[in-house]
């Protein structure tokens, strides 16, 4: 019966009765336009190009109480909320502020349901965000977490999962994310320390994506680190060491990873123990948490040469990092495990790191790190091995020398496609060789021949 109906151009005539004050007329126009437009795009957008959503928003404005009319409106909304130009409409009006009063009398999981589903495709649109925190949506979202923690039922964990996955939404605007942040005194920072310490999975998780999403900017991760947030994520991730959920440990370490950007935090977080307390996730099997953890300590040893000195001789690390090194099957982790290598050498400057590294049998990691394809690893590797040669050339010579690192060199000078930096970087590794008489030779030979 569809068709018909939309060859008779019977949608658009059914529009103008929106504006009736009847509710029975408003009910069973709302019904029909629904019926008749369900999974039709075209028509959808012809609705909102012909006003429809001002008229939803009345409906919803004039008739709060109503369970029929509400009922209606909010799948109306839900089957034009994902248009982009519904969006825009959308956010021309309070739509926010009602569907949040809706959201605090729900008394059932299906209410729930729409309402929040409906909030989470405007959750998509920035300015809808702002409206949103502004009419205290994450308010009402904290209460339902609240109010359904001790529950075992189905409906009330998918719930929890809509709700948190909400409120991580409004987290991905700048502008919504600052003011929930509020420098610290925001409700959602305020219950993420309840959150993290939660035996509930869904809170932990909740609370990590916060924290990571928060820690966007250097100001908040800066306050969060005053306001303790390391020690409850470490926390946090000891529990979940042993068959944890992966899920958890990823968005910890995502949290981590942010908040030690900022070189003002590095110091803090490394006083806290987190380089050491971290290594706990080494025996992860999980390739998420393998990447991440090593993301997290590749920052935190940026520019602190104690701690790379300490964790470049730590031999359970290294071992597992030349494991990670040859993760065929994962790219990241592979990439992410050689960058590591290289970062140990390039801000310890150490001997003795030189010579764990080379026992630990990376060396032959870094020199194929030289011909990556990505050019900021070929940069990392050359740095790397440059520092290497100058501080203790003796130990990793004969390895180099076996690898034919000098070769490889003079095809990256040769090669066209070779960018200025690594031809640089290339060249300082090589003067760095040169100190050596036994690699005076070879590198003579090579320079002959570079144009």
């Amino acid at each position: 019966m569809k068709k018909p109906c939309i060859e008779a151009g019977l949608v658009l005539a059914l529009v103008p009765l929106l504006e009736s004050t009847d509710q029975e007329t408003l009910l069973h126009a709302g019904r029909a336009i629904g019926r008749i437009c369900y999974e039709n795009r075209d028509l959808q957008e012809q609705l909102v190009k012909s006003g429809v959503i001002a008229s939803l928003v009345r409906i919803l404005i004039d008739y709060p109480e109503s369970e029929p009319l509400v009922r209606v409106n909010l799948l109306a909304l839900s089957n034009l909320a994902n248009l982009d130009i519904a969006k825009e409409a959308l956010s021309k009006t309070k739509v926010a502020e009602h569907l949040v009063k809706q959201l605090r009398s729900a008394e059932n999981h299906q209410r729930l349901e729409i309402i929040i589903e409906v909030l989470q495709m405007l959750a998509e649109h920035d300015a809808l965000k702002v409206q949103m925190v502004e009419a205290g949506v994450h308010e009402a979202l904290s209460e339902i977490l609240l109010r359904l923690q001790g529950s075992s039922r189905a409906e009330d964990t998918c719930t929890m999962k809509a709700a948190s996955d909400l409120i991580v939404s409004l987290l991905l605007g700048d502008e919504s994310m600052q003011k929930l942040f509020a420098n610290g005194c925001g409700i959602i920072y305020q219950e993420v320390g309840t959150w993290l310490a939660s035996k509930h999975p869904q809170l932990q998780l909740t609370g990590a994506l916060a924290v990571a999403n928060f820690a966007r900017n250097d100001s908040n991760c800066v306050r969060m680190v005053q306001l303790g947030v390391v020690l409850q994520l470490l926390d946090l991730l000891e529990q979940h060491v042993e068959n944890g959920d992966v899920s958890v440990q990823h968005a910890a370490l995502s949290a981590l990873r942010n908040l030690a950007i900022p070189v003002a935090n590095k110091v803090q977080m490394l006083e806290e123990g987190v380089a050491e307390r971290i290594q706990m996730l080494l025996r992860s099997e999980m390739a998420p948490v393998q990447f991440k953890l090593l993301g997290t300590l590749r920052m935190l040893i940026d520019g602190q040469a104690d701690t790379a000195e300490m964790l470049g001789q730590d031999p359970l690390l290294l071992n597992r990092l030349v494991q990670w090194c040859e993760a065929q099957e994962h790219a990241g982790v592979r990439g992410e495990a050689n960058r590591l290598l290289a970062s140990l050498l390039r801000h310890s400057r150490s001997q003795e790191v030189v010579k764990a590294i080379q026992q630990a049998q990376g060396v032959k990691h870094l020199v194929s790190m030289t011909t990556s394809e990505h050019v900021i690893m070929q940069n990392e590797a050359l740095i790397a091995l440059a520092i290497a040669s100058a501080v203790n050339l003796e130990v990793i010579k004969d390895s180099l020398q076996e690898l034919k690192l000098v070769q490889s060199l003079h095809k990256l000078l040769r090669h066209e496609s070779t960018g200025p930096e690594v031809k640089y970087n290339s060249m300082g590794l090589l003067c760095s060789l040169l100190n050596s008489d036994e690699w005076f030779e070879p590198a003579q030979q090579t320079r002959s021949k570079v144009h």
